[in-house]
């Protein structure tokens, strides 16, 4: 499998308070990229996978919903996780 258990802990330690806050918005946009891109890897060589496509669309309206509400709530925190994460608006 792709996302191992301690790979979720690295990805929440990096980004999130601890290796345990996992559900600080960061956090979950970490994962959430981490995931997205992994999709995308995995349509570029299978093109009719129209399950994953659906899941890949859910999971980056997810990310968008968490990046809108940091940007509402607190810019600076909004700012450093893109700039961190190199996701473009």
């Amino acid at each position: 499998m792709y996302l191992t258990s301690e790979k979720k802990q690295e990805i929440f330690d990096k980004y999130g308070k601890s290796n345990t806050d996992t559900g600080s918005p960061e956090s979950q946009i970490a994962l959430f990229s981490y995931r997205i891109n992994h999709l995308t890897e995995h349509l570029k060589s299978n093109k009719k996978d129209y399950s994953t496509e659906r899941a890949l669309v859910s999971l980056v309206g997810k990310r968008r919903r968490l990046l809108d509400y940091l940007k509402d709530n607190d810019i600076e925190r909004y700012r450093a996780i893109i700039k961190e994460l190199g996701i473009r608006k």
